[in-house]
């Protein structure tokens, strides 16, 4: 279907793939992977026709169609059935077609209401559509570029289990460029690695994900084998020609000339293996040998009468990495919000229950929340605020040292962080993470944007923290690695407890076989949604993200709060004026929104009636 020859991209100075070949069959399910950065964007937008290569050629058979699914996709201000008409005119004249695959496939992607406006959908549900507007031209190869970002573990099930279906959109072949291991793993019959480490620049094996892990792992030992081989006859070669003008004769040229190859081979491998080098991810711990670290009894939460969670009993202690399991908006975040605030008065707090901290723990957070990073800081400042050294476990580390251990160069230093690409901008969250000592580790997705290399560098610091863990991630091969139980969100508050995520997804299904439906935990009962009353279809959207809406605002006061209390700002007239100023308006925010809440709850009330 696709020959791909000789294909190379230089962007600046740096090579992305020189000579790159491969071909596309009817059947293949082919999952490119690859460190930040080594150019599998690039890759599929040429493959698209979207950017051009500097040199090789693309081959398609005749009457080939290829559908994208990029990373970002930006809309108009329409509504989601207008977004795919607008893609299906190009193709297809006729109306009646049009509006049958339209409905067709926004049914199968789960849209309650096709006029919806794009600018109030969730980003997991501009991912869907997104994934509609790429799938409703049926397209007989699709090239998608991290199809689960935003999607939330429900809407990465629905993705897998359209793309094994056999529906008309479902596309012959397909390039799946993802750092999405299980997702991958379920998906992919041939595999592709693009990275430094292989002579040809790329590294391909037939088969899923694991399969390509043990080839790879193979190939990488047998080039260590050979490094020491080459670097033993080397050395032997070396040793004759030193022993002087006697031994060079006329016949002996060849061997001059072999020992001058084996040198130049040895340094390309030597290059080649370096090149393995991966993100030094270590957690801060305190070593506390205290059994319990935090004791919860009977916690409940609701938000605009939804119960969140109920009679929820929690034991963290030193080893225990627990992992929650829920779709949007089923109260995760809200439970990690707890957790962090425990023994705090300023922090969230539950509605019933009590939460017993051991004294001196010391809990540290990591929220996907990125609007905490200053975009407009250098990389320098963004990683040691304090200057050019940062202390770690107690010693004093340069700048340089530690920007290395993110596989930052030198150069970058001086970049604003809003120059940097997605998985950059999560390795400074995460330096900073690590610079706190930590009793209690609260993760909330921070795998986002991450590359394969770094997930695993992750993994391994997480399995190897002394403390507790509690992670929120749609990586579920992570959660299957790192925790030993999770906890599953379900409807009407009920939380259980699963020994893994394999169990929590077998209930799921045999819930969904006993009922006929997909098990939703949040989603509302017909009787629920005929209690909406008198909400528009905009205002239940306003509703359903108030309590998210009204958490972020909250945490921002607090964070001013603090900021505030700093000595440097308290003696300082015109920054604390201007705290006071921001202060104000996020209050009157907040107040705003609680009104408008009460509103709405109103609405509710009268048309339930």
């Amino acid at each position: 279907m696709l020959n791909c020859q000789g294909l190379s991209k230089t962007i600046g100075s740096r090579s992305l793939f020189d000579s790159f070949s491969f071909t596309l069959n009817k059947g293949d399910r082919l999952g490119i992977i690859g460190a930040n950065g080594t150019g599998k964007t690039t890759l599929l937008r040429i493959l698209a026709g979207l950017d051009s290569s500097d040199s090789g050629k693309i081959t398609l058979t005749k009457n080939i169609r290829i559908g994208y699914l990029g990373q970002r996709e930006v809309f108009d201000d329409e509504s989601a059935a207008d977004v795919l008409y607008k893609n299906l005119r190009k193709v297809e004249p006729d109306p009646t077609e049009q509006k049958n695959r339209v409905h067709a496939i926004l049914s199968r992607a789960e849209f309650s209401d096709p006029d919806s406006p794009v600018r109030i959908l969730s980003g997991g549900w501009q991912k869907r559509l997104s994934v509609c507007r790429s799938l409703v031209v049926r397209p007989d190869i699709l090239l998608m570029d991290e199809p689960t970002n935003h999607l939330d573990l429900e809407g990465i099930l629905w993705l897998e289990k359209l793309l094994e279906s056999s529906y008309p959109e479902s596309p012959s072949a397909y390039i799946l460029v993802s750092h999405d291991r299980l997702f991958l793993e379920n998906l992919a019959n041939r595999m592709l690695e693009i990275s430094p480490v292989y002579p040809d620049g790329f590294f391909s094996v037939d088969g899923n994900y694991s399969t390509f892990l043990q080839r790879k792992e193979e190939f990488l030992g047998q080039q260590d084998e050979l490094e020491a081989r080459i670097a033993n006859r080397a050395r032997r070669e070396s040793e004759w020609l030193q022993r002087g003008p006697k031994a060079r004769t006329t016949k002996a040229k060849y061997r001059v000339d072999e020992a001058h190859r084996l040198h130049e081979e040895l340094a390309q491998i030597k290059k080649r293996n370096r090149a393995k080098q991966t993100v030094k991810i270590d957690f801060n711990a305190t070593d506390r040998k205290t059994k319990k670290l935090l004791e919860a009894q009977g916690l409940a939460k609701s938000f605009a009468g939804r119960r969140l969670f109920t009679d929820l009993d929690l034991v963290l202690s030193p080893g225990k990495r627990l992992g929650l399991l829920g779709p949007n908006g089923c109260g995760k975040s809200t439970l990690m919000k707890i957790l962090a605030g425990a023994g705090n008065e300023d922090g969230l707090q539950p509605d019933q229950g009590d939460i017993k901290v051991a004294e001196g723990v010391k809990i540290v957070s990591f929220t996907q929340n990125r609007e905490k990073l200053d975009l407009s800081a250098t990389l320098r400042q963004a990683l040691a605020p304090e200057g050019d050294t940062i202390i770690y476990r107690g010693r004093a580390l340069h700048l340089v040292t530690w920007a290395r251990k993110f596989l930052f160069t030198t150069e970058q230093l001086d970049t604003p962080v809003g120059n940097l690409s997605g998985g950059e901008q999560a390795k400074i969250l995460i330096a900073d993470l690590m610079r706190q000592p930590a009793d209690i580790l609260l993760l909330d997705e921070p795998t986002n944007d991450l590359d394969i290399p770094s997930l695993q560098v992750l993994e391994e610091s997480l399995l190897e923290f002394p403390g507790a863990v509690v992670l929120v991630t749609h990586d579920r091969f992570l959660m299957n690695r790192v925790c030993d139980s999770v906890l599953g969100f379900g409807a009407k508050g009920r939380v259980t407890f699963f020994s893994d995520y394999e169990q929590w997804y077998s209930t799921l299904k045999k819930d969904e076989k006993k009922t006929g439906k997909t098990l939703q935990p949040n989603k509302e009962t017909k009787k629920e949604k005929k209690q909406r009353g008198r909400l528009s279809y905009m205002d239940q959207r306003e509703y359903d993200g108030m309590e998210e809406n009204i958490l972020r605002a909250e945490e921002e006061e607090q964070e001013l709060l603090q900021f505030m209390d700093d000595p440097a700002t308290a003696t300082d007239p015109e920054k604390l004026s201007e705290c006071w100023a921001k202060l104000e308006n996020i209050r009157r925010t907040i107040q705003e929104m609680y009104t408008r809440w009460d509103e709405l709850e109103a609405k509710k009330e009268e048309g339930a009636e």
